[in-house]
């Protein structure tokens, strides 16, 4: 090998750490960051809430005057 080709392999092995430290400089943060799992309060409201639409729906349905219109001919 000579001088030339020596010099291009130790840049691009120096561009190669260059970007790997750059990638786990990023990632840092990434792993420290977690999924957000709310609360069991904050669960049980939203289930509670899901539940009383649902029925309120249900009750709505049996409990609503269903409007006909007669066509008289």
């Amino acid at each position: 090998m000579n001088n030339w080709q020596t010099e291009k392999i130790a840049e691009l092995h120096r561009k190669d750490l260059i970007n790997d430290s750059k990638r786990i400089h990023i990632e840092k943060p990434a792993k420290r960051a977690h999924t957000h799992r709310p609360s069991l309060v904050a669960r049980t409201k939203f289930n509670l809430a899901n539940w009383m639409i649902a029925k309120g729906k249900k009750l709505r349905g049996r409990h609503e005057v269903h409007t006909f219109s007669h066509v008289h001919q």
